[in-house]
């Protein structure tokens, strides 16, 4: 299976644009190539350009990092992965985050970078096509419970076997119709 020209340029752009490409651009080809292979099975099932580019930034994310770590350019810590040749702050940190100069205390909140508006907005369209597909397949089949099954599934985060005790189904059929439902929310995105 071979990727379009325009492919292959949508994913150029997105490895450039990503933060963690600055001061690693001599590692451009490894980024390309781990991204490729990750990406190849699916990319060309994907119809939707905003589908498209959210899920191929989620695998830029991935790789890049796969080959920072492989390089020996990034390790992990409790915060995450920080380049190799920098310490940490909680390294130097007592284990509070407020600091005490001349006796004035000086405290720091934790900030969280790990999305950016961008990114939200397309999870965001992602989680509405999903939610909008589940009302739709429930509408069509409503003695199948889809709606209920996916909420206690996925909202409430119960197993398969509590979902089975709630609706007085067998354990056997909520699998099935779980994996139903994904059928069609695949069906739904293509």
């Amino acid at each position: 299976m071979e990727l379009t020209q325009e492919k292959l340029n949508l994913i150029e752009r997105i490895i450039k644009n990503d933060r963690k490409f600055a001061n690693n651009e001599d590692l451009y080809d490894d980024f390309f190539n781990e991204m490729c292979k990750r990406s190849i099975p699916i990319v060309n099932t994907i119809t939707s350009d905003v589908t498209l580019e959210a899920y191929l930034r989620k695998i830029a994310t991935t790789s890049i990092l796969n080959v920072l770590k492989d390089t020996g350019r990034l390790r992990r810590s409790r915060e995450g992965f920080v380049p190799s040749k920098e310490v940490s702050l909680d390294a130097v940190r007592s284990s509070s985050d407020e600091y005490n100069y001349s006796g004035v205390v000086i405290s720091y909140p934790h900030a969280d970078y790990s999305s950016n508006p961008e990114d939200i907005a397309v999870e965001k369209e992602i989680l509405q096509k999903i939610v909008d597909a589940v009302y739709l397949i429930n509408d069509a089949e409503p003695d199948k419970k889809y709606l209920k099954i996916y909420k206690l599934r996925y909202d409430e985060g119960m197993t398969q076997k509590e979902i089975a005790s709630e609706l007085s189904l067998s354990q056997a059929e909520i699998s099935k119709r779980l994996f139903k439902l994904m059928e069609k929310v695949k069906e739904a995105f293509n």
